[in-house]
């Protein structure tokens, strides 16, 4: 009597198979619920830095009122006159200055942040409505007018973040065959290509920007080739849980800490201290300071993105040794298997992997 023999994996089998691959998007609801609503949902002010312009008595008793009633809010000092206000707006070392007066006017840089030129006016109305006085608001700064939210420049590094990113998990699914060398350069390439495109959108497409776009290219490319190094670098030690580690670096944290929506003076310290180093934030106020600030600090902008870039070369060079001695170990074990005919099936369960692989990660 012969007994049947299946085809293919068990019910059961397939069904754990599927469970594990659930795993992925479940933590990627949880990690993006948690990064989002935390950065966004309840954005404050918290030494949101304002200047008050006047040097007599009643000039420093309207900036310690508010100072007082702010609790934390707003950080408040006075300046001399409106050129000092205007050079700190333009240093980003102040996001409003108030001139008192019969007809107040509000000094602000939507350059710099339009959620935080909103957050100070919002103030400041309010002051000047006590004295029943309109308020004048002069915007030293303004951003592009193919940019009226203050926000194309977020959106842009969505762009080049996505592009990336899923070049990242094409590579190392149907690259990982290929030497670490080629997918290095491959690498390379893609951040040369998804950098042209966001900078066709960022000029003649949606002129997002109306200078300086030489500039923005450069940086679109090295924040680009950051990722995509890191990526491919990671890829050797994380295998089909790249795509989960990549979104976490690259999306959750990154753009909850860009500054691109809400700087840090509106959010909670977690992202307000990530704003500092991560790689995101580099994009966004290097391409602030460029465009609308004449360079002020671009250089410790460009050295975020330069210090990313630097550490996709070294995971680069890492996974590439790794795979060299495994492919070394390897060699010694296949004549062993080869004589009892594992080599094949073991061949073809890995070419599935990475196919699945990659399949599962683009479509995330």
């Amino acid at each position: 009597m012969e007994v049947p023999v299946s085809a293919g994996p068990s019910t059961n089998g397939a069904l754990r198979h599927v469970l594990g691959h659930l795993l992925t998007p479940l933590l990627m609801c949880v990690g993006m619920g948690l990064a989002y609503l935390g950065a966004f949902h309840a954005p404050a002010p918290h030494d949101l830095r304002v200047d008050v312009v006047g040097s007599g008595p009643s000039a420093q008793v309207l900036a310690q009122t508010l100072q007082d009633k702010g609790a934390g809010a707003l950080d408040v000092r006075t300046v001399a006159d409106r050129e000092t206000a205007v050079a700190s707006l333009h240093e980003q070392g102040s996001f409003g200055a108030y001139i008192p007066g019969q007809k107040p006017e509000l000094l602000v840089a939507s350059g710099s942040s339009d959620t935080s030129a909103m957050a100070v006016e919002k103030v400041f109305t309010k002051v000047a409505a006590a004295q029943d006085a309109p308020l004048k608001v002069t915007d030293v700064a303004p951003v592009a007018s193919g940019d009226p939210t203050g926000q194309g420049i977020f959106f842009l590094l969505v762009a080049l973040s996505i592009g990336s990113y899923a070049s990242v998990a094409v590579i190392g699914g149907a690259g990982a065959v290929l030497p670490m060398r080629i997918r290095a350069l491959l690498a390379a390439a893609m951040s040369l290509v998804v950098s042209l495109i966001g900078t066709l959108f960022a000029g003649p497409v949606f002129h997002l920007v109306d200078q300086g776009l030489g500039g923005v290219w450069a940086m679109s490319w090295l924040y680009a080739a950051g990722i995509l190094l890191v990526g491919v670098g990671l890829h050797t030690f994380l295998r089909r849980w790249t795509t989960l580690g990549v979104m976490v670096l690259f999306v959750m944290l990154n753009f909850t800490s860009s500054g691109g929506i809400y700087r840090p003076e509106l959010q909670t310290g977690f992202f307000g201290a990530l704003h500092a180093f991560w790689n995101g934030a580099g994009f966004v106020e290097g391409v602030r300071s460029h465009v609308y600030f004449g360079g002020h600090a671009l250089g410790g902008h460009v050295l975020v993105l330069a210090l990313w870039f630097l550490a996709g070369a070294a995971l680069v060079v890492t996974a590439g040794a790794v795979e060299a001695r495994r492919s070394g170990a390897e060699k010694a074990e296949d004549k062993g298997k080869e004589q009892a005919g594992e080599k094949a099936w073991e061949k073809s369960g890995a070419a599935e992997e990475s196919e699945e692989e990659m399949e599962e990660a683009v479509a995330v």
